[in-house]
């Protein structure tokens, strides 16, 4: 085959154009090495090979009076090139006056947008194996506990994940079992035994040393209040806090030295907690003395989860249940409507998931969202503010809100105008033998029934307080849902989202 002379510049062309496209390549491949080698540490890179030694963090502390910087002198002045990472929100006001030295550095959370990420990021700061969270005000003794206290980690690896040295001060420090359930929003704080020195949880000043790895591999490391949100994380994943016979002594006792100061610290601390137990989704919080503490809704909020489509709530896909505050606000509700129902004299019985959660827990079902009941129709008279809530909404005197539902022909009681958390009746009445309504609603438990089931009604453990079901309830409850329905929990719509084996029941 004879080449053209055209075809053979046009080889000649390529060639010099694939020659140009490798080198080129090689090249590119060149310049991103050489880029990669200067760039500073990622933190999947940083959390790779540590250097041995410990690097004091330290996190909380005021802006407006701190004794950081004597912290940070205390501890190099007993080892110079002890690395010190002070964490900040955002840059300190007052500046703080840190030692000028290369292995004392400040980290701001705060990204700013001329810096790369990584400078908002600690774990690119901290180079060594472990990490010591030190408060603000302590002093390091010319003891080296320090080193006494990783001696002692070491020892107990495999047992225990962070081990805690008291700092000396007012209020001693508390052992605390803490038992978090993501699933129920709780958590609970219960004392560990006097002389136990092995917990889930502190109460109390302390400087606490783990691995790097460990601490930089939780959800939020950082978060404050720092021991409440680490422990929160830690005995999420089964982790567990020895406190050491090691003492660190404080710079100065009270910390902050006029009330005005505490003051301030105070609602900032009360703030941060606040915050934190939102981000975490956690509402209820049982504390080490009995007393409880709610971060949810309330009378004056919304409730906390919005409009309900195809009777699967929003939680639920989080596998989570009914936050504790709803429930405990439709406990009230629903007593506080039968109880008016009682008094008027309207003939009523639990209806439909509150039955079956009667049946199945003396109470709400943990993932239900509302309260039904059902009323005798010809009773509704009985009731003034159920006939005044035939002409529009009425807010009686203790806040609820009653009103006829506008998706049919039914009344709901609201726990307060800004929280709909409700209670709805169902009016029926007898047909044939059977007790019937004029609004159905697309529920396989929304059925006719035989009206024997109401004569006589009987009473039944609901919610904490007595309240009345139909006869032979269990009878009841398999004709509206299934043979078994009280023994087999399941969710509103196991089509879209179903219980999980183990579910904690």
């Amino acid at each position: 085959m004879r080449i053209t002379f055209c075809q053979g510049i046009l080889a000649v062309a390529i060639t010099i154009n694939l020659l140009i496209l490798y080198y080129i390549s090689r090249l590119q491949q060149r310049v991103l090495h050489r880029h990669r080698e200067h760039m500073p540490p990622s933190t999947h890179q940083q959390l790779g090979p540590l250097k041995p030694g410990v690097t004091i963090l330290i996190r909380e502390f005021q802006d407006f009076e701190n004794y950081v910087p004597d912290v940070v002198r205390s501890f190099v002045k007993q080892k110079p090139e002890l690395p010190a990472v002070v964490v900040a929100d955002r840059l300190p006001y007052p500046p703080m006056g840190l030692p000028s030295m290369p292995s004392v550095q400040v980290v701001i959370l705060k990204p700013a947008p001329d810096q790369p990420a990584h400078t908002s990021r600690p774990e690119t700061y901290v180079r060594t194996a472990y990490v010591a969270l030190v408060p603000d005000g302590v002093k390091a003794d010319p003891t080296s506990q320090l080193e006494r206290m990783l001696e002692e980690f070491k020892a107990s690896q495999g047992k225990v994940e962070m081990v805690a040295a008291p700092v000396r001060s007012l209020m001693p420090l508390q052992c605390l079992n803490l038992k978090v359930s993501l699933k129920r929003w709780t958590a609970e704080y219960t004392p560990a035994a006097p002389s136990s020195k092995l917990c889930t949880a502190l109460k109390g000043e302390a400087v606490l040393l783990l691995r790097t790895k460990d601490l930089f591999n939780l959800s939020v490391p950082l978060a404050k209040p720092l021991m409440t949100s680490l422990f929160i994380q830690t005995s999420l994943r089964g982790w567990t806090v020895r406190i050491l016979d090691i003492s660190f002594s404080a710079v100065h006792q009270p910390l902050l030295t006029s009330s005005h100061n505490q003051w301030k610290a105070d609602n900032l601390a009360k703030a941060s907690r606040l915050q934190l137990f939102r981000d975490f989704g956690i509402k209820r919080v049982l504390l080490e003395d009995g007393k409880e503490q709610w971060f949810g809704c309330s009378k004056e909020t919304q409730r906390c989860f919005g409009t309900i489509h195809d009777d699967t709530p929003e939680y639920l896909y989080q596998n989570r249940w009914t936050p504790p505050c709803c429930l405990k606000a439709l406990r009230e509700t629903a007593k506080y409507v039968i109880n008016i129902l009682e008094m008027s004299g309207v003939r009523y019985w639990l209806e439909g998931g509150t039955l079956l959660g009667a049946a199945r827990h003396q109470d709400i079902i943990p993932w239900d969202y509302d309260v039904d009941l059902g009323i005798y129709l010809e009773d509704i008279p009985n009731c003034e503010l159920l006939r005044s809530a035939e002409s529009g909404s009425i807010v009686d005197e203790r806040g609820f809100v009653w009103e006829k539902a506008i998706e049919g022909d039914f009344y709901r009681v609201q726990y307060s105008e800004h929280n709909h958390l409700h209670v709805d009746l169902w009016p029926f009445y007898p047909k044939n033998g059977f007790m019937t309504k004029d609004t159905w609603m697309d529920h396989r438990q929304d059925v006719e029934f035989p009206e024997h089931f109401l004569k006589p009604l009987v009473p039944i453990q609901f919610a904490g307080f007595l309240a009345l079901a139909p006869n032979n309830y269990r009878s009841f409850l398999e004709l509206k849902f299934g043979e078994g329905v009280i023994e087999n929990p399941e969710y509103p719509n196991p089509a879209l989202k179903r219980m999980e084996k183990g579910n904690g029941m």
